[in-house]
């Protein structure tokens, strides 16, 4: 069961760091976001998903 927790936050980290790739930050912030979700899979991505760069697009 240990694997599909792995797998799982695989797949959560690929999308987060295809995100901040997408986004129109400057290369340095982008480098950073990457390395920490990289380095610390799960507190990365809840960082990420609190402090990280947010789209411009309002509904």
């Amino acid at each position: 069961m240990d694997y599909v927790f792995g797998i799982i936050i695989f797949v959560l980290d690929v999308w987060a760091i295809a995100q901040v790739i997408n986004t129109d930050e400057p290369m340095n912030k982008k480098i950073l976001w990457i390395a920490i979700i990289a380095i610390l899979p799960i507190l990365g991505l809840i960082i990420w998903y609190f402090m990280g760069p947010r789209s411009n697009v309002s509904l």
